[in-house]
């Protein structure tokens, strides 16, 4: 498997444990570095593992909390670090979502994750650059 395709899927092992409210399967996806980092839509940037995984924890605990679905990831990998770039589809509002990757003793790890609300948002064949990928 190729590295981008091993950062697809941590990737979407993060949003699997999510949709299914499974704490456990989330701090997983995440480094155990007191390094990584996190801005939910609307939150001030939280740093440090207790913050982060707290801040999911929380979210996880409510009932009431959204559906986010992940659309149209693009895997950027550099080395050892890698990027996930993706339309967050949350209750069907699109937001713009990067989720940072670093591999740890040979396993992709989220070391930050970021998304915000975009102005507009059209999935089209026209809208596709010359490499073949969605312009966000």
């Amino acid at each position: 498997m190729s590295d981008a395709s091993e950062i697809i899927a941590a990737n979407a092992a993060f949003y699997v444990a999510f949709a299914a409210g499974d704490f456990v399967a989330l701090a997983a996806v995440w480094s155990d570095q007191e390094t990584i980092s996190c801005i939910h839509p609307g939150w001030p940037a939280i740093v440090g593992r207790a913050g982060v995984i707290g801040s999911w924890r929380e979210i996880l605990k409510n009932a009431a909390r959204p559906q986010i679905v992940c659309a149209d990831p693009y895997a950027i990998v550099d080395g050892d670090h890698g990027r996930v770039v993706c339309i967050e589809l949350v209750d069907g509002a699109p937001l713009a979502a990067t989720n940072y990757f670093r591999r740890v003793d040979g396993a992709w790890r989220m070391v930050h994750h970021q998304s915000s609300a975009i102005a507009q948002f059209a999935a089209s064949v026209d809208d596709q650059t010359e490499h073949g990928h969605s312009i966000h």
